[in-house]
């Protein structure tokens, strides 16, 4: 029993379903969320996370196997493919059931964000359409915690933009240290057509262009953001400094990683400033 409840946690790929998580409630905190929505926000959106990360495992095993991936539970045979399944499809359910308390219109944005992320694990992660989902779903996680206000609100359009940028970064340097191993099983997104050294371009462009919507899209705000946006549009043209030079190191995933924190930090700053 353990050992699966192990197995289960592992294959909700839970860095990123963390980490999505913890940005969401962070934002909710913003715009102003009471306790009581923030911990049903949280929920729905760990819950929604943990199901496209079970659903990945579970799709994907035959791939995993292929490849020898011994980091996946369901491909090392430590899970089963059907328990992968129903927790995967459960979760779902309870995710978008979940966010029924926080108004119909939430509850929609959500389930187009895990289907929209669902649709990449079924079939859009092979075709040159990959970005998509990602662009979607971070496209919608601004709309979906302003929605969630016992007074709803529409996103402002920066914010959307910006939850997009942020998802073909996360899309591109998500997959880069998969290439071979995707390509050896026939999966040719995005970011296999482009190759390492563009795709990093995609991801530093596309972090920069992030901040610049955030800080500048809103209008004139706190010193502290300027900042933020200087450091951020610095690191992007650090890494394509590198990227021009070479190909992507362990020095520019770094970099990316540290542009990521940056955009995620000024987003978090921003507040009420999300509200259209």
């Amino acid at each position: 029993m353990l050992r699966t409840a192990s197995a289960l946690a592992r294959s909700t790929h839970p860095g990123p379903t963390v980490a999505v998580t913890a940005i969401t409630v962070i934002l909710g905190a913003g715009v102003g969320l009471s306790p009581g929505q923030l911990l049903v926000l949280g929920l729905a959106f760990l819950l929604g996370q943990a199901s496209v990360g079970l659903s990945n495992d579970w799709i994907d095993a035959d791939r995993d196997r292929a490849v020898a991936r011994t980091d996946k539970p369901v491909a090392a045979g430590q899970l089963d493919d059907a328990v992968a399944r129903n927790a995967a499809i459960i979760a779902a359910i309870a995710a978008v059931a979940l966010t029924l308390l926080l108004g119909p219109a939430a509850t929609v944005a959500h389930a187009a964000f895990i289907g929209s992320a669902w649709a990449y694990n079924v079939g859009l992660k092979s075709t040159w359409l990959s970005a998509l989902p990602y662009v979607v779903s971070f496209g919608l996680l601004p709309l979906i915690v302003t929605l969630a206000r016992s007074e709803p609100a529409l996103a402002s359009p920066w914010a959307l933009i910006a939850g997009s940028l942020l998802g073909v970064s996360a899309h591109f340097a998500n997959v880069l240290p998969d290439l071979d191993d995707d390509r050896a099983t026939g999966v040719r997104g995005l970011p296999h057509r482009l190759g390492r050294r563009t795709s990093g371009f995609v991801i530093a462009g596309s972090l920069a262009a992030a901040s610049t919507s955030i800080v500048v899209g809103p209008g004139p705000g706190p010193a502290f953001l300027y900042v933020g946006l200087a450091l951020s549009v610095a690191l992007a043209a650090l890494c394509a400094v590198l990227l021009a030079r070479a190909e992507p190191t362990r020095l520019i995933f770094r970099l990316i990683i540290a542009g990521a924190l940056v955009n995620v930090l000024l987003l978090a700053l921003s507040g009420e400033r999300l509200l259209a």
